[in-house]
């Protein structure tokens, strides 16, 4: 009887917690319930997050996100080197149309610092647009300027000059913010007359140029700016 007496008493030892933890488990469900049903909310749902991120960073802005930090001197020693033209099109792999529609969503967070013809000089009002863009950073890592230029002049001309239009983006950039990092953060595409120009439908983006000034040649002497989100 004493050894019966022992095991009886050693099942209900072990039991016991388990016992306790559903107990205890019931009654903090119980009172979960209880207070939503009090504030009638319900707990937010951490998948909005996600899903936002999802269908701004598509798989084709993901791809081209990895190829520009790989091909263009993005991160590393070389930070801000930047792509020409022709290496644009290999890392974009897509027409010049299919390009811009991937910066649609950026449209709130973006801007267009429009140049004067021939010239890579930053005015009042685009150096405002820029420190604007730039400082609405919100925790994203890469900051994009796609510089351009208009079919005026030759096709070497138009490369050289929407360089220098990214290279005056970075170096205002530099001086108002003094920010040591910025190489790493900055990747710069300079795409001359012969890839991904602006149409009309970017006149309506945040701009320096004035409304009557956003003719086509107008809208494309000038560099995209945008700081991208996407968790690669």
């Amino acid at each position: 009887m004493g050894r019966i007496a022992a095991l009886a008493l050693g099942l209900v030892l072990l039991t016991l917690p388990t016992a306790l933890v559903l107990s205890w488990m019931g009654s903090a469900e119980a009172r979960l319930v209880e207070a939503e049903a009090a504030t009638g909310k319900s707990a937010p749902a951490v998948a909005v997050a996600a899903e936002a991120n999802e269908s701004y960073c598509t798989p084709e802005l993901k791809q081209i996100l990895r190829r520009v930090l790989a091909s263009c001197g993005l991160l590393g020693s070389e930070g801000g080197r930047g792509c020409q033209p022709l290496e644009a099109k290999n890392v974009a792999t897509l027409s010049g149309g299919d390009f811009n529609a991937l910066f649609v969503p950026m449209r709130e967070r973006g801007g267009i610092v429009q140049f004067e013809l021939a010239s890579a000089t930053l005015d009042p009002s685009a150096s405002t647009l820029i420190d604007r863009v730039f400082a609405d950073r919100a925790g994203a890592s890469y900051f994009f300027v796609v510089a351009r230029a208009s079919q005026d002049g030759t096709t070497e001309y138009n490369r050289k000059l929407s360089e220098q239009r990214a290279q005056a983006v970075l170096d205002h950039l530099h001086t108002a913010f003094g920010d040591s990092e910025l190489d790493k953060q900055v990747g710069l595409l300079w795409l001359g007359e012969e890839y991904a120009q602006l149409e009309a439908s970017f006149c309506g983006w945040p701009r320096n140029g004035s409304a009557e000034h956003c003719r086509p040649d107008e809208l494309n002497r000038s560099a995209f700016l945008a700081w991208i989100e996407c968790r690669l």
